[in-house]
């Protein structure tokens, strides 16, 4: 029978529910090998977050189990909660904000303590030491706000990690060269965000560990520094909005150099931390996006020649994704 309601209050067909069931999103791309791993989130498991891995036969399987839901805390956005070595995976469980190792058909088993508020996000494993650094976020002061600092997380252990840096409000991006021999890593202070003024900083990794002097390479008043990635041959890149863009630049002897000078973003908004718009393919080939004129496109830049090469795509909305190169 027909019904009678008041404009704008009769019950729509069309649920939220129905909207979300199957908008299974995708995000947090890592390379193993020849193994690709990346983080689903899914409505149906009440938004669940689950690390896939694809192998190279195409087929995809679930890594973590139920109830794990991985995601970290850190900043609140969160950003990059999850690593992956040799098939053995690291990842923040958002229930407990601890940090998980898995083994491969394994279950997982924390490497952090329980009962201690720290969120743990970003960074990468120094296979040399067997360690991960990355950034931790302190929130055990029942007063005032959460320190960050960058700290080293034991692969095998159960601690709270070994502080690294620390003295600035923010940190991102701690990153070690291929050599093992240096860290790079981003900070910034109150009252700016990221993309208002950061720094990029460079120390020496010592014989136990511990970091030397830093040097600052870029993040001059009112500079924003983005993504700093070690290429294969050990030279860091970053980028920077020095020249009123966010363009690509290259540090190495203690020089600064631009790759692709043009009026166009290669960075974006740090909301999330570990944000990647551009990856090496091999120490000769960098795969990057950028936005130009409102629309993402994809290009590809000569370490040597800095020959730019656009990279034809149907595709102009790139934003949320993140680029990851491997060999060829």
């Amino acid at each position: 029978m027909p019904q009678t309601a008041p404009y704008g209050a009769w019950k729509s067909p069309i649920s939220t529910d129905l909207i979300v069931q199957d908008a299974v999103s995708l995000g947090s791309i890592q390379l193993d090998g020849d193994d690709i791993y990346w983080v689903e989130t899914r409505p149906q498991e009440g938004a669940r977050n689950v690390i896939v891995r694809r192998t190279p036969d195409c087929k995809c399987r679930d890594v973590t189990p139920v109830p794990f839901n991985v995601r970290t805390r850190v900043h609140e956005y969160g950003g990059l909660c999850f690593w992956v070595a040799g098939g053995t995976v690291f990842f923040s469980n958002f229930a407990d904000q601890r940090v998980y190792r898995q083994e491969q058909n394994g279950v997982p088993r924390p490497i952090t303590p329980a009962g201690v508020d720290l969120r743990y996000a970003d960074g990468v494993i120094d296979r040399e030491r067997k360690r991960l650094v990355c950034v931790r976020e302190d929130h055990r002061e029942a007063q005032g706000e959460a320190v960050n600092t960058i700290v080293s997380l034991d692969l095998n252990g159960s601690t709270e990690g070994d502080v690294l840096v620390s003295g600035s409000d923010f940190y991102g991006y701690p990153c070690v060269s291929p050599d093992g021999s240096r860290l790079a890593w981003l900070s910034w202070n109150h009252p700016n965000m990221p993309w208002d003024q950061s720094q990029l900083r460079v120390a020496d990794i010592l014989d136990d560990g511990s970091l030397g002097s830093a040097v600052v390479v870029a993040g001059k008043p009112s500079e924003s520094v983005f993504q700093p990635e070690w290429s294969p041959e050990g030279v860091l890149y970053f980028v920077s909005d020095r020249s009123g863009w966010w363009n690509l630049y290259r540090w190495h002897g203690g020089h600064t150099e631009a790759m692709a000078p043009m009026q166009a973003e290669f960075g974006a908004p740090l909301w999330a931390l570990g944000t990647h718009t551009y990856a090496f393919e091999s120490a000769g080939r960098i795969v990057c996006k950028y936005v130009e004129n409102g629309f993402w496109k994809l290009a590809a830049i000569d370490t040597h020649s800095k020959q730019f090469t656009a990279i034809e795509s149907p595709y102009t909305e790139m934003s949320r994704g993140d680029i990851r190169a491997t060999n060829g």
